[in-house]
């Protein structure tokens, strides 16, 4: 008998040897395509997932074939910052290895999907030959590190970059079975001794109870969603410097349908700190959590929840103990909108930046919209730098007057346009979900392009097609694609049905509320024509669509996150 009430996850990261498993010999299996499912979990830290395509389950399951496994991919690239040889590297990895495309994910991060499991270790040391990694990409660690979109653009943005870099660095854990499991890597570690804590020196052996996620955002851009975050800095720009960064904790996306302790929280204020500061800042927040949050259930173990049972002004006691020192108070800042300028811009430096609307994130070549081949002609004929950005989308940077011309004549040529064809589609994001995603319930990134194409026919009707407004679509409550921060929301809850939530503010600093559940693609559609037009028609100079709709009745505010299953009024529709 034991009292020890932990989750199962924390009783598989304890006897793994930091993180080693067995995933070495499940690797060299040859008889099954999966690996163990506690290795399943332990593979997350290394930044790849065990799937398979469930289109084929049926078929399979006809044919007594095990399921078509592969592994995804992700790839850490903390602020989204890459190199041309890079970008070839990755493109050629995903046409040896992977199913033919590059998805640039929400995180400033890329994603290969369809690796099967006897070329794991192959592509593992392709990325690697690249420079870069998947080291924490996924798992109960820090994950990747964003920062507003372009480093280039002014001095604070190159700040925010180091900043987002450094702390990436910092948090990174120590273990050596990455470079031992896919690298070939000498042994680093004596199966015949008890692990030792040294060897996660921030992490321990127990790693956090969940994962954290940190970013960072210059004014008046929200690009990087800072409110959806564990941990968030607001870059304060005094005479074109970075004088410190507002702190911010407690934010996270995900929860569980019809569980209403689970919920998706914005972040709070925390404090001010200087700029040498921050870093330091990053890794005493993030230990708290590691010895505060809840290890017995997963649904109530993210940061959010810690912050929610224990109080902010009772958390920055603990931090502050730990730093040795006070935070400042919070400056003034303000954001316009968490999207992205997409076209040229030109930076302070006289260069130009062309940020690429890209559909999802997926990079893949199709009749008459080359975009893979286009960006590896570019990649190979211009010294730039390929930025991910978190909205999906891809900045093709540091250009040369004399090299912009020709950039848009190789992208002309493959028939890539900058632009998106509404302002809708523009600010649309949209997880993976089907088919290889095990958590999802509906379609996702397969469907919206085609829901969006249908919402544009009611934008024209209300001469809206070139309006700003936020929508994103996730298969399952998990928030991938972050939707409680749109103004559009529609998260999976069975195949081609989907709650619709409605109302977050356009700067990303409020949650939207639920208007009406299961709702399928023609009620969808006689839902938001009448709401869109009359939003035409009726809304004040500079109002925001999900402002309008608090306005106009259709949802109350959510104020914060504990609220936001409260004064939900669903929607009654005719059948």
């Amino acid at each position: 008998m034991t009292d020890d009430k932990r989750s199962r996850n924390e009783f598989i990261k304890e006897n793994s040897r930091f993180l080693r498993g067995t995933i070495a010999e499940g690797l060299a299996d040859v008889a099954t395509g999966s690996i163990s499912e506690d290795d399943s979990q332990l593979t997350k830290f290394h930044g790849t997932y065990l799937q398979d395509d469930r289109d084929l389950r049926p078929e399979r399951a006809k044919k007594k074939l095990e399921k078509a496994f592969s592994f995804m991919i992700r790839v850490r690239v903390p602020a989204g910052v890459t190199t041309p040889k890079q970008w070839l590297a990755l493109d050629a990895i995903a046409g040896t290895y992977a199913n033919g495309t590059l998805r640039l994910t929400t995180r400033q991060a890329f994603q290969f999907h369809g690796v099967i499991k006897s070329n794991m270790k192959r592509t593992m040391q392709a990325i690697n030959a690249s420079l870069l990694d998947t080291l924490a990409a996924c798992g109960d660690v820090n994950r990747n590190v964003m920062a507003v979109a372009n480093p280039y653009l002014s001095k604070a943005h190159a700040a925010a970059h180091e900043i987002a870099v450094n702390i990436s660095e910092r948090l990174l854990p120590h273990t050596g079975a990455y470079h031992e499991i896919w690298l070939d890597g000498e042994l680093v570690e004596d199966k015949s001794k008890s692990a030792k804590e040294e060897d996660e020196p921030i992490y321990g052996h127990l790693y956090l109870p969940r994962k954290f996620k940190a970013v960072v955002a210059v004014p008046p851009s929200n690009d990087v969603d800072i409110f959806a975050h564990d941990l968030g800095y607001i870059a304060i720009v005094e005479k074109g410097k970075v004088a410190g960064y507002n702190v911010t904790i407690g934010g996270g996306m995900g929860m569980t349908h019809g569980e209403i302790d689970t919920f998706p929280r914005t972040a709070d204020m925390f404090g001010f700190c200087k700029p040498d500061q921050a870093v330091d800042v990053a890794e005493k927040v993030m230990t708290v959590q590691r010895d505060w949050g809840d290890r017995e259930n997963r649904k109530h173990a993210r940061f959010k929840y810690t912050i929610e049972d224990r109080g902010i002004d009772v958390f920055r006691t603990e931090v502050e103990r730990r730093l040795g020192y006070k935070l400042g108070k919070v400056r003034d800042f303000h954001f316009d909108s968490t999207g992205d300028a997409i076209g040229w811009l030109q930076g302070a430096d006289k260069k130009w930046h062309l940020t690429l609307f890209i559909e999802n994130g997926r990079v893949k070549d199709q009749l008459g919209h080359n975009l893979r081949s286009a960006l590896c002609e570019v990649a190979e004929q211009h010294t730039c730098a390929f930025v991910l950005t978190s909205n999906q989308n891809l900045i093709i940077a540091n250009v040369t007057a004399k090299a912009k011309p020709k950039i848009n004549a190789i992208l002309k040529e493959y028939g890539i346009t900058p632009m998106a064809s509404s302002g809708l589609r523009r600010n649309s994001m949209a997880c993976v979900a089907l088919p290889t995603c095990g958590l999802a319930l509906a379609e996702s990134e397969r469907y919206l392009p085609e829901l969006l194409s249908m919402l544009e026919n009611v934008l024209d009707k209300a001469g809206l097609r070139d309006d700003d407004i936020v929508i994103r679509m996730t298969g399952c409550p998990n928030g991938c694609a972050r939707p409680y921060l749109a103004e559009i929301g529609l998260v999976g809850r069975n195949p081609g049905l989907y709650n619709l939530y409605l109302g977050a503010a356009f700067d990303g600093s409020r949650l939207n509320k639920l208007y009406v559940e299961d709702v399928n693609e023609a009620r969808l559609l006689a839902i938001l024509e009448p709401m869109l037009v009359r939003y035409a028609k009726e809304r004040e100079d500079g109002e925001r669509f999900g402002d309008f709709v608090i306005r106009a009745g259709y949802v109350k505010p959510t104020i914060a996150g504990n609220q936001f299953h409260a004064d939900i009024e669903l929607a009654k529709l005719a059948s």
